[in-house]
């Protein structure tokens, strides 16, 4: 490697870190990430659940809507209840403009997460929040989708518990990735944002 090349190397590596410095004083300071850039996504896409009802739910299903999307499972002691929590009480500040909104409570434990256990699990939640499951496959596949990690972890006396991806994803109208959606704020700043994409 000559001189010349190790300099740009030098040189295209401070940039990109500035850029990485750059978008984390944003989120910082303003609580949210740069504005979305108009461009096809990588993450969502096609999938083929049950709901709670054990009705199919498919994206299609979803799409006129935007929509939240949250990754989880019935048996997580903090941060499924935390988070389905501040998505009800995002619906409830939106008011009559929630008819417009849809949010989907995706589980990654399918063996334990039956559409009963998940209707059950719901009834703590605003009634609008959807449940979906399916087979490990379709579970699979939709996790695969929406880049999620989920994996089994065993406790003691035989048990296991997931360990997974906690972001709660925001999709527009037409089903396509918006950002991570920042729900560390008052639910009326987040239902404000949210209407952006109505």
């Amino acid at each position: 490697m000559t001189v010349r090349t190790g300099r740009l190397l030098l040189a295209l590596g401070a940039f990109v870190a500035g850029l990485m410095l750059f978008s984390a004083v944003i989120f910082i300071v303003t609580g949210r990430g740069p504005a979305p850039i108009a461009m096809p996504s990588a993450v969502g896409g096609p999938f083929k659940l049950v709901d709670q009802n054990s009705n199919p739910i498919t994206d299609q299903d979803l799409k006129g809507h935007p929509f939240l999307v949250f990754f989880g499972f019935t048996h997580c002691p903090d941060v499924c209840p935390t988070t389905l929590f501040e998505v009800s009480e995002i619906l409830r500040a939106l008011g009559p403009d929630a008819k417009d909104v849809r949010a989907l409570f995706v589980t990654v434990d399918p063996e334990r997460d039956t559409p009963k256990v998940l209707k059950d699990y719901l009834s703590s939640f605003d009634p609008r929040v959807i449940g979906a499951t399916g087979d490990e496959g379709a579970i699979a596949a939709v996790e695969k989708a929406y880049r999620v990690y989920a994996k089994k972890v065993p406790v003691d006396g035989g048990g296991y518990t997931m360990d997974h991806t906690a972001i709660v994803y925001l999709m527009n109208k037409d089903g396509r990735f918006v950002t991570p959606f920042n729900m560390k704020r008052r639910p009326e700043e987040a239902a404000a944002d949210l209407k952006r994409y109505l």
